[in-house]
């Protein structure tokens, strides 16, 4: 069987991480790298299977327009991104397979799974809090994965989101609180706690190497290429949309 050919939007610390695994996995070859010092488009890159994106939100229009007219199947990691960008995501989606995901750990999807059925069962009695940390070099707070988490224990936006307190502010409202913690080298942390007089469940997902979000990026890359037009989850991929 022949390799899945990628095309790496963003030749950062993950880009470098999953082509230095697919260099030592003859199911994935990397064709090219898009980013400063490689090409400046996924255009300028051929014969292709799929696309990976961990680069910057500026990149996401670009990418959907070269990906439409080649009909590109896109794994999309990259975070930070504006509800108009999602939204071109998702038009796009109508006519290509595209995975989206703000985190492609395997442990992370089991976590938000986990999270979410705590939260159905505790949410009118509990305190729900969420916290994570991440290096000193990460650019976007909350991340990408502590939105996920919120997401999954409240989907509908029942709850007034508050990141961080100072002050005086008063006795806890109708309110998640999310925290973001920066330094050193961590890969990324994150824990959900649920708290209620006398007792506290908390949930909690480390991740100690980039490795396994790329890994999770290369499985996502073989759902994305082998799959038909529409917006994918890592849940998708992992659990098989069950």
């Amino acid at each position: 069987m022949s390799a899945l050919r990628i095309g790496l939007i963003g030749n950062g610390k993950m880009g470098r991480m999953i082509d230095s695994i697919c260099a030592q996995d003859e199911r994935f070859a990397v064709a090219g790298f898009v980013g400063p010092g490689a090409c400046q488009a996924l255009g300028e890159l051929t014969d292709l299977d799929v696309a990976l994106d961990f680069s910057y939100p500026g990149n996401v229009t670009m990418m959907l327009e070269d990906a439409l007219r080649r009909n590109l199947p896109l794994v999309i990691g990259t975070t930070g991104l504006s509800a108009q960008q999602e939204d071109q995501i998702r038009a796009a989606s109508a006519q290509l397979p595209i995975v989206r995901a703000l985190n492609f750990s395997t442990g992370m999807a089991v976590m938000r799974r986990l999270a979410r059925m705590a939260s159905d069962a505790l949410r009118e009695d509990f305190d729900i809090e969420i916290v994570e940390t991440h290096h000193n070099q990460k650019e976007d707070a909350p991340s990408g994965s502590a939105v996920a988490l919120l997401q999954s224990v409240d989907p509908d936006g029942e709850f007034t989101v508050v990141c961080g307190r100072e002050g005086r502010p008063g006795k806890r409202g109708h309110e998640i609180g999310v925290h973001s913690l920066r330094g050193g080298t961590v890969a990324g942390e994150h824990s959900v706690r649920f708290f209620v007089p006398m007792e506290e469940i908390e949930l909690r997902h480390r991740a100690d190497s980039r490795e396994i979000f790329a890994r999770g990026a290369l499985r996502a890359a073989q759902f994305a290429a082998a799959a038909k037009p529409g917006l994918y989850t890592i849940d998708d991929v992992i659990f098989g949309g069950k």
